[in-house]
This record gives structure tokens, sequence and C-alpha cells, in this order.
């Protein structure tokens, strides 16, 4: 009994997800709830690896050369902005997002882009036909003579297409479809996807080529397949976007090559997918005339400040609980934003339904738009619009204060730079900054300060200032 129980202990049931250890097998684990995943390794009295002949022996760090780290561009800068300049020669990056968001159309247009700079690459689609590819590649204008198409799943036929092309550049839509003969299970489980990602990794770094994998995601926003898989590539990147709006994001999640902080901006269309290089026009709507619930804003995507618009719409409940719907914005600081508003500021907000979202898609989720948020909620309240010519940002606390945000200077350039007059910031921030010219900064230390100074702005004696100081 005592060898039993010892033997149990000594090669314990492993989790390749988050590596939780049991004694006996399981369907699901106990750790990280992941299923299928709970595996027995190899025994503790297995052989351990011992040393063996040296075949490169190792340099002095000023004699390695850094010319292989060098990042070729692939001739669309959004992207490349992202990737820290380009891609670089044996380096694998994991392109991740939901199925038709728009992850294909991008790799495309990136193929077609580097093959046009006399590089060889080779797009190998486990998901559509060679024709299928070809035919988007011609509506959006991908076409290159240097771009070799293949439709395939088998991991040792890709294989060994990359030895026979020796291409600078391969992308792989997507890694999920891609299954190998050697491993048990369907294409897409946990077993494929780590083999098949492992293999062209290996390929990749010993050929020096490039390599673009196209991950799907799963329904609470995770890559599909083991997390292992993001620690074995080089770059995890992002693709996110609404499905009803043209706007896509792309974010580095992991980068040993560059800064994880940047964020590239593109419109896709029918005729194909173009990088924004300015895309805060695209999240400010275009009025005639003032309309009351709106408010203005900057927001930071990584390092990259965007200027968008938060509107609000309060209207009578006839619900015993009012409907508090929020588009764009976290439903949970909404909602402690309106408990502010009520306690702090006396704002009739209670028993009334609360509607808030962003314009043109962008999704904004830091605590500096909290004012702009409370400054379209008050205007709303009384109907009565703020002055267009203004831009809110700080982050609410529960005792009504307004605090400081990160990255204002940033902020203040790029409201002065479409033309803003006036920004309400936090109490104490103008000391660290250097005001732009064009600009006024306007302190408020909390929400009814704030309120009062954006009825002032509106105009001393015009009626909305009344009214927004009196909420």
């Amino acid at each position: 009994m005592a060898s039993r129980t010892t033997s149990r202990r000594a090669s314990p049931f492993r989790c390749t997800e988050c590596g939780w250890t049991t004694a006996k097998w399981v369907g699901r684990c106990g750790e990280c709830q992941a299923w299928g995943s709970v595996s027995e390794p190899g025994g503790a009295g297995s052989a351990r690896t011992v040393a063996s002949s040296v075949t490169t022996p190792a340099q002095r760090i000023d004699e390695v050369d850094i010319s292989q780290a060098s990042a070729r561009p692939t001739g669309v800068d959004e992207f490349d902005r992202v990737l820290g300049g380009g891609l670089i020669a044996g380096g694998v990056v994991l392109v991740a997002g939901e199925p038709g968001i728009g992850k294909s159309t991008l790799l495309l247009d990136v193929a077609a882009r580097t093959a046009r700079q006399g590089a060889s690459v080779l797009y190998v689609s486990g998901e559509e036909s060679a024709a299928q590819v070809r035919t988007r590649a011609e509506r959006i204008g991908a076409m290159a003579s240097s771009l070799y198409l293949v439709a395939e799943t088998d991991l040792g036929i890709v294989l060994g297409q990359i030895e026979a092309l020796s291409p600078q550049l391969v992308i792989i839509d997507s890694v999920q479809t891609i299954a190998s003969a050697q491993v048990e299970g369907q294409a897409g489980n946990v077993s494929q996807v780590r083999e098949v990602t492992a293999s062209i990794i290996a390929a990749a770094k010993a050929a020096g080529i490039a390599v673009l994998l196209v991950g799907h995601v799963t329904k609470d926003g995770s890559i599909a397949g083991p997390r292992v898989l993001e620690h074995l590539v080089d770059v995890v990147v992002a693709f996110e976007g609404d499905r009803h709006s043209r706007l896509r994001l792309v974010r580095a999640v992991k980068n040993r090559f560059g800064p994880t902080d940047e964020v590239g901006c593109f419109d896709l269309s029918e005729a194909g997918i173009v990088g924004l290089p300015d895309p805060s026009g695209l999240f400010l709507s275009h009025r005639d005339h003032a309309v009351a619930g709106t408010c203005v804003t900057v927001t930071l995507e990584g390092r990259r400040p965007l200027v968008a618009e938060v509107q609000a719409l309060v209207a009578p409940s006839t619900l015993p609980s009012p409907r508090r719907t929020s588009s764009g914005l976290d439903s949970s600081r909404l909602a402690m934003i309106i408990a502010v508003l009520d306690k702090r500021a006396g704002a009739p907000v209670g028993n009334r339904d609360i509607f808030a979202a962003t314009v043109g898609g962008v999704r904004i989720t830091e605590p500096a738009a909290d004012l702009a948020i409370v400054c379209a909620v008050a205007s709303s309240v009384v109907d009565q619009p703020l002055a267009t010519d203004v831009v809110a940002f700080g982050e609410v606390g529960l005792a009504g204060e307004v605090r400081r945000v990160s990255g204002l200077q940033r902020r203040l350039a790029e409201a002065a730079r479409l033309g803003f007059r006036h920004a309400l910031v936090p109490h104490g921030s103008s000391g660290e900054l250097t005001v732009p010219p064009g600009i006024s900064v306007v302190e408020v230390a909390d929400v009814p300060r704030a309120i009062e100074a954006m009825g002032r702005l509106a105009g001393a004696r015009s009626p909305e200032a009344v009214a927004l100081r009196s909420v």
C-alpha cells in the first residue's frame, strides 16, 4: 500500500494549461477550469537530460550580429506601428480575433504589399480554396506575382511547401484548421494546435522565415487553443471591432520586438481594409446644431490619443427599476457615475431611464472618460446642450472628486490640434504640463464644480448655463 501511494505522488496528473496537479485523472482542471487539459506526464524516475556536445559555441555579446533582428516593413503602416516597425526574420506573430472580423483581409493585403517589395510570400489557406482567396485578392487589389497560394490542412504538406519554396513570409490561415497525422484528434484541439504551432515555429526559426498565424478566439474573448500557444509565439496581436461598424483596432498583447502600447486603426469596407493614420474624426458626430447630452473626451489607446464623443439620454421611466443601458462604455462605471451624480450633485437621475453610448463604435474602458460621462448625463437631465468647443477628461471617485489621469499632455495636444478651445481637467494638473497654444485649461476639483464650469463655458447669460448650474 505504501509503495502504491508513493508511486501516485511521484507521477501526478498535471494540467497542460496552468500546471495544476492532482493524484488522479479528472476531465476538468480544478484551477483554470479547462476541459481535457489534465494528462499524466512521465514519472519522476525517468532519466534526466545529460549534457551533449556543443555545436555552436557561445559568443560575446558585442560580437552578435544584430542585422537578423532588424524589422522589415510590410507596407501597411498601421500594422507596422503595432509590430514595432515590421516583421522580423524568424519571428512568429499570432493574429487573434473573432471569425469574420477581417483578419484574412488584412493579412492578404500584408502578403501582397510584402510581395510587391520583392519578397516571396506563401499564403496557406485552411478554410477557403485557392480560388476563393484569389477572388478576394482581386476585389481588394492584393495581387502580386511573387504571392503563392495553397489550400492545405495537412501539416506535413504545409512544411513541405515551405521547404520547397523557401519564402520570406508565410501566412497560415488559420492555425486551428491545420492538423498533423502524427497526433491523435481532430484539427483545432489542444494537442493538434500545440503540435502545429511548435512545428511551424521550429521551421521558421531554422530558415529565418517570418510567420503570421491566424487564430480564432472563443466566446469569452480568449485565444482558442492551449494557453501555452501565447508563450510559444513572439508576438500576439489582437484584432478587435464591432461587426456593425467599419472601424477595426489592432493592438499588440505581447511583443518581444517592440512596444505593447501601440494601436493600429483600420477602415474595413467592401473594397478592402485601409489604415487610418488620423481616425479621430470617426468618433465625432457631425451636426449643424448643438444637442443636449453630448460631451467630447480624449481617450488614449496605448500611446495614441483619440478624440471620442460620449452621448447620454435621460428620460422619465415607467418601470419600477429604471433602465441603465450602455454601448461602448463600461456598464459598471456608468452605474457608479449615476450614483455619484445622485448623491454628490443632487441630480434627479435615480428614477429615470439612462442610456449612454459612444459614437463610431469605439469602446472606451479607461476611467479618464468619467468626467465626460458626467457632463453628458447632466446636460441631458436639464435638456440643454454644452459648449461645442470643450473637451473633458478626468476620473471620478465615489466621493465625487475628480482625479488626475495619465497622458494629459498628449490629450491636450490632440484636442488643440482638432480645434477645441477649452479643456476640463482635474484640479492640480496644470502645473505638470505645458498647455498647447489655442486651448485654455479649466481645473475642476469635484463633480459639482465640473458641472458649474461646463455651464460657465456655455455662456454666462445663456439659459443652458443657468440650468446646468442648478443640477
